[in-house]
């Protein structure tokens, strides 16, 4: 189903079943590689950042960082297997927004640790206000270097995807 803010495919034979059915398990790909990275993420967020000012996690604070990690975990992946499941044209927002969605989780550990904010440039600054301790991830290799490869895999897939079903009457088809 198309939404109806997007164009129309412009041929009955647009969606190619064998590309639609790559794209489905490159989506699975990514969504496997993300649930495998999240949890380390946010582990590994809280550690840099405590490290840098020279602060522990107490037992308390531990028990903290893994309960957030879970909940990153929960929060995080149903939604995005649902965004990798849904049709292109019915994606609002890409998996790296759901991801950069869950620094609230390693935030609130370090907030409760007493950590400082750190310092960001004016661009972070700007665009992601809430995020005092400059967690949010550019790429998805800044989430774990094995998301790399499928984000950037799963992206390709989608784009051959989406231009084929939205390319001009006259253009070459990919």
């Amino acid at each position: 189903m198309h939404s109806a803010s997007s164009s129309p495919p412009v041929a009955d034979d647009a969606d190619r079943p064998d590309d639609l059915k790559a794209l489905a398990g490159y989506a699975d790909a990514l969504a496997d590689a993300a649930e495998a990275a999240i949890r380390r993420w946010v582990e590994r967020r809280v550690r840099e950042v405590l490290s840098a000012q020279g602060l522990d996690l107490d037992a308390a604070g531990e028990a903290a960082l893994a309960a957030a990690a879970d909940e990153a975990q929960a929060d995080g992946m149903p939604r995005l297997r649902a965004l990798l499941a849904a049709d292109i044209d019915d994606q609002p927002v890409n998996p790296l927004a759901i991801l950069r969605s869950l620094v609230r989780y390693p935030s609130a550990v370090l907030a409760a640790a007493g950590a400082a904010p750190v310092p960001r440039d004016e661009f972070a600054e700007r665009h992601f206000p809430a995020d005092a301790y400059d967690l949010m991830p550019a790429s998805f290799a800044d989430v774990d270097p094995d998301l790399h490869e499928p984000g950037l895999v799963w992206g390709a897939a989608k784009a051959h995807v989406h231009l084929r079903r939205h390319r001009p009457p006259d253009a070459p088809s990919p």
